[in-house]
Formats: C-alpha cells, sequence, structure tokens
C-alpha cells in the first residue's frame, strides 16, 4: 500500500511550480557570480545580515558540523516573514534543493528557493532522522528554564534578538525557524527527536533571494547536536560547537534574466465581511 497524496496539490504554473532548470543554473554557474559580502559567525552567537532580491546566500559549516536557526523577514516589512508551519505543508518537513520557504498572510509569496545543498544525498535515515529541519523551531532561555531551572543567554532565541536589534526589530519579531543542518524526525510515539548533524566541513545550503530579505542566523549552543542538551544524560556541549560561515553572491545579469519578484497573494477578498469601502 503506497503512500497517501500529498494534501496541498496544485499544477503547473501555479507558485509551487518551480522552473528547476533556472535555479540549476544559478547553481551550476558558481563562476559567473560576484561575491558582495562574506562573514564568520562564532559559536553561540547570531548575525544579522540583508540579501538583496536576485542574490544568491550560501550557509557553510567551514570546521564541521553545527546547527544553524535561520530567520528570514521582507527586508522593507518585518511583518512578511518566514512561516514554517505552511512551508512544511506545501514544500516538507525538511526542505532541499528546488524547495521553497514561504512567507506569512497576507502575502503568501516565496522568501526564497533553495538552490542547493551538499546534504541532499543524506535522504532518510534508518531512524527517519532527516536534514535541514522545519518540524522544531529553536531552543530559548524560557523552555530552558521550564526543565533546567537554570537561565542561559545563548540559546538561539537570545542570538537572534540581540543580531536583530540593530535592524530595528525586537524578540517579537523573532519566528520559527529553518534549522540549517538539523537531524530531526518523530518518533514511533510521535514525538520530536534530534540527532547529530551529518555536515561535515565545507558542506553548505544555498538559497537565491526572491525579494529583498533580512536574514538571522544563530550558531546552536547545541553545536551538532551530538550530545543532549536536556534530560538524564546533559551536558554542557560547548567541545561539540563550531563556527559557520555566510556569503552572499550576485549573479551574472544573464543568469537572472527574465525573473522577477514574485507577487503576493493573489486574494483580494474581504473574509466574508460586509459593509462600506
Amino acid at each position: 500500500m503506497g503512500s497517501p497524496e500529498a494534501a496541498y496539490r496544485s499544477g503547473e504554473g501555479s507558485a509551487l511550480h518551480v522552473d528547476t532548470a533556472f535555479y540549476d543554473r544559478l547553481a551550476e554557474h558558481t563562476g559567473e557570480r560576484e561575491l558582495v559580502e562574506r562573514f564568520v559567525l562564532p559559536i553561540r552567537s547570531g548575525q544579522a545580515w540583508e540579501v538583496p532580491a536576485g542574490h544568491l546566500c550560501r550557509i557553510s559549516t567551514p570546521e564541521g558540523p553545527q546547527v544553524g536557526d535561520l530567520n528570514v523577514w521582507n527586508r522593507h516589512n518585518p511583518r512578511e516573514r518566514l512561516w514554517a508551519s505552511r512551508t512544511r505543508q506545501l514544500q516538507r518537513a525538511h526542505v532541499s534543493r528546488h524547495d521553497r520557504l514561504w512567507s506569512t498572510l497576507p502575502y503568501l509569496r516565496p522568501l526564497v528557493t533553495i538552490t542547493n545543498d551538499t546534504l541532499e544525498w543524506y535522504g532518510t535515515d534508518e531512524e527517519g532522522g532527516r536534514v535541514h529541519d522545519l518540524l522544531g523551531t529553536r531552543c530559548d532561555p524560557y523552555v530552558n528554564r521550564m526543565l533546567t531551572g537554570e537561565d542561559f543567554d545563548r540559546h538561539c532565541h537570545s542570538n537572534l534578538t540581540r543580531a536583530v536589534l540593530p535592524h530595528g526589530l525586537t524578540e517579537f519579531d523573532v519566528h520559527d525557524v529553518l534549522n540549517v543542518f538539523q537531524c530531526t524526525g518523530l518518533n514511533d510515539r510521535d514525538q520530536y527527536f534530534m540527532k547529530a548533524s551529518p555536515a561535515g566541513p565545507g558542506d553548505f545550503f544555498e538559497f537565491f533571494a526572491e525579494q529583498d530579505l533580512l536574514c538571522a542566523l544563530s550558531t546552536c549552543p547545541g553545536g551538532d547536536l551530538s550530545v543532549p542538551l536536556w534530560g538524564p544524560d546533559a551536558r554542557d556541549p560547548v567541545e561539540v560547537c563550531r563556527p559557520l560561515g555566510v556569503e552572499v553572491h550576485r549573479p551574472s545579469p544573464a543568469l537572472t534574466e527574465g525573473w522577477s519578484v514574485p507577487p503576493t497573494a493573489a486574494y483580494r477578498g474581504r473574509h466574508g465581511l460586509t459593509g462600506p469601502g
């Protein structure tokens, strides 16, 4: 008996239909791009940066496995931001090449399209683990206090909060994340589990900015997640924490010819409300 069909399906020509040849050309023609920004995030830190529409952004593991918690906003309107739950429904719970990250209502359009992923080979392991997780969300000091009775200020929520403050955003703008390089799944009791990241030195995850973006990334204090953060076997996993690299590239105009920023959702109704206007 086969698996049930996905609930959210669409035909040719919708925003769910991806021109894979276009994005594959962007990934393959690395000699036809210009590096415009590069930096390294130290362990247990966060940083925010801009990615202009039509540019490529690469997140890498220069020294080996390390989980990164990623937030994405429309640079001009932070109310439009990554909608993790709808992305799970429209794409997958674990994303890879050709998947898109979708924005919140009432905008509902692609923020990014994933162009390259050196961990695409991982697939599904024997325990149901997959990489680049949208099932879970960021670690935070509130849950940590609840589980351990202790305060810790370097969880991903706090790292992201500090990162966005210079850009005029606050803790209230930090949202559910894409856990880049993180291996997760659901066990036979339908409970969320995390495994050690399979990333190695030089692995990367790359995406194309479908609109002007503000991104923020945290180097998770759990490092590669090979050491439990909570529970009877928990200990400080600082020895498995490593930096993450970020690069922003401008592709050749010839590679993006014909592309344009996706429009916002076509629905223009009034939600059944009546009255003047």
